[in-house]
């Protein structure tokens, strides 16, 4: 499959710039090693669980402050948080992974969490 697409802009050495950077971030090679497939697969899912996770916690928190959630939907919020991060604690130490490294690395961008 060949992609011909041309990109214009008022300023190519800006642009080449920006694409030194993100060339910069990503591997060199990609280590395709069957072994690490399912730990690699898992730890893209929990860290998109994750920042899903603290969205949700940072919503309700909002609701919360604002008045707009009753008690019993306050203590719902609160036991559906504290279960999911249970079960998150759980399948890092099925996969061996750690807190930290559940993250992503956007380049020029920085660090998603």
């Amino acid at each position: 499959m060949s992609v011909n697409k041309r990109v214009e802009t008022d300023s190519p050495e800006l642009f080449i710039e920006e694409m030194e950077k993100i060339q910069g971030a990503l591997p060199k090679r990609i280590d395709a090693n069957p072994r690490n497939v399912e730990k690699g697969l898992a730890k893209l899912v929990l860290t998109l669980i994750e920042l899903i996770r603290k969205l949700l916690e940072k919503q309700a928190m909002r609701r919360i402050d604002a008045g707009s959630l009753t008690e019993e939907e306050i203590e719902r919020v609160g036991e559906t948080l504290m279960k999911l991060e249970n079960k998150m604690q759980e399948l890092k130490g099925v996969f061996g992974l750690k807190d930290e490294e559940l993250n992503i690395n956007l380049g020029p961008f920085g660090d998603l969490m």
